[in-house]
């Protein structure tokens, strides 16, 4: 899953494909690079970002969606929690929602999922992007994750939204310390007991940077594939990246190694 944020704040690439005719582009490139899915997000979510209204997240979103779906064959996922960008971001060409709310900010969303059958990414987030770095806490981190992702699963089911329709997301970086994040990633095979497929998304996080002596976000490429690579062998099915180009083969070599252990 290649990320195009079309946005001035997102915490990587912020301001990089504000404009419209560059997201294009870089979302077409994406695809050459070897993306299987292109996701548009019009709002950071970034640790203490500020939320932007509906009607400018659809200003940024809603023509490049548009121009994408009739340019590229792969799928194009709307990043967002806001039901009525989901709908019209559908109803442009997109055919999966991605909300980092879990279904949790806007109450309409499981029946926007629900009308226009598609897949939808529900993704674990403790509070929100505000106010989600805030000294983060949890009893026991794994369980609480699991509880989250049976209470979403029951709402979706609650507005029959199909079960293979459902993909979920423990949130690396959204409401997690450091150490949050390498006890997810070491535990990650634990969540396919859910028996729904797995994404993830650590590219560039500042976990990453933390680990290579306070690497900014460009300079965590090395540290994303090692990343992307343990996670693939630890269940993942979906990685959301930036570096398209670079994880493509990171991923080739280690899903290669995933299937001779499985086969062995």
């Amino acid at each position: 899953m290649g990320i195009l944020n079309i946005t001035p704040d997102s915490f990587s690439d912020g301001g990089a494909h504000f404009d419209s005719s560059v997201a294009v582009e870089r979302a077409v490139q994406m695809v050459e690079e070897g993306a299987d899915i292109i996701d548009v997000g019009g709002e950071s979510t970034r640790p203490g970002s500020d939320p932007v209204s509906t009607e400018e997240e659809l200003r940024r979103t809603i023509p490049v969606v548009e121009a994408i779906s009739g340019r590229l064959k792969v799928p194009i996922s709307i990043d967002t929690y806001k039901a009525e960008v989901a709908g019209r971001a559908l109803e442009s060409g997109a055919s999966m929602v991605n909300d980092v709310s879990g279904l949790r900010f806007d109450p309409e969303m499981p029946a926007v999922i629900n009308k226009y059958k598609v897949p939808v990414v529900i993704m674990h987030m403790k509070g929100d992007p505000r106010s989600m770095q805030a000294n983060p806490a949890y009893e026991a981190l794994l369980p609480e994750i699991m509880d989250y992702f049976r209470n979403s699963i029951r709402l979706a089911r609650s507005f029959d939204i199909p079960e293979d329709m459902i993909i979920l997301d423990p949130g690396i970086g959204f409401g997690k310390t450091f150490n949050h994040n390498l006890e997810i990633i070491n535990n990650l095979d634990k969540f396919c007991g859910l028996e729904k497929p797995l994404l993830i998304g650590p590219s560039r996080k500042a976990f990453i940077g933390s680990i290579l002596d306070g690497a900014p976000a460009g300079d965590r490429l090395e540290g994303t594939a090692a990343v992307i690579a343990v996670s693939i062998m630890k269940g993942a099915n979906i990685v959301r990246v930036h570096d398209v180009k670079e994880m493509v083969k990171v991923a080739r070599v280690a899903d290669a190694i995933k299937r001779e252990k499985t086969a062995g």
